[in-house]
């Protein structure tokens, strides 16, 4: 069962992304932030060979999410399934190390969100489906023989069809929380407060 931590910071990323002048240093501290941390999981030998492909794809999943929320779907569904999609990607290059969930629970997770998916052209062989760019995202090579015996150390089995998410104190909330009133932007990563006065015309946006 995945399950997703929901806290400040989450919220006010969530805001700073809808932000013109600071949606560009959140999004590339995201890229950067979910991308080391991903690839702690792969074997040291091969992490180099699949940075550039992580941090394009980090990147593109950011415009999924926001295209969630815009669609009324809540914080933490539209941030599920990003990672929904990033397991798409770690099953399709045999990364099985990586995934959050086991193989078998692919299908079960894409009909989860089937209906968002399938309207945006995502599919578990194309999981960026049209956010994907037109010149494509950087390669890497893959390990398909993982996939004959998979193993996913870091993987939690026990599908549930529902959006699990830990709070900041530690609770289990089923479906999320509500947002909050008031969002201290400064929470969110790659931002402080000399970013939010930078004035837009300053910015080119």
């Amino acid at each position: 069962m995945m399950k997703i931590l929901q806290d400040v910071r989450h919220w006010a990323t969530k805001r700073a992304l809808t932000m013109p002048v600071i949606r560009g240093y959140v999004s590339e501290k995201l890229v950067s932030m979910h991308s080391e941390y991903f690839l702690d999981r792969a074997p040291p030998t091969h992490r180099p060979d699949r940075r550039d492909r992580l941090e394009d794809f980090f990147e593109m999943v950011i415009d999924s999410y926001l295209v969630a929320l815009q669609e009324g779907h809540s914080e933490a569904a539209a941030r599920e399934m990003t990672h929904v999609q990033t397991n798409f990607d770690f099953y399709n290059h045999g990364w099985t190390e990586m995934m959050e969930f086991p193989v078998d629970e692919l299908k079960p997770h894409f009909d989860r969100y089937a209906a968002f998916f399938e309207r945006h052209n995502i599919t578990i062989e194309d999981p960026l489906g049209e956010f994907r760019p037109a010149d494509g995202i950087s390669p890497a090579p893959s390990t398909p023989e993982k996939l004959d015996e998979p193993e996913h150390p870091h993987a939690r089995a026990g599908f549930a069809d529902d959006v699990y998410v830990r709070t900041g104190d530690g609770d289990l909330v089923i479906g999320g929380q509500s947002e909050p009133e008031k969002v201290d932007t400064t929470e969110a990563p790659g931002v402080d407060s000399s970013i939010l006065s930078v004035d837009d015309s300053e910015c080119g946006e």
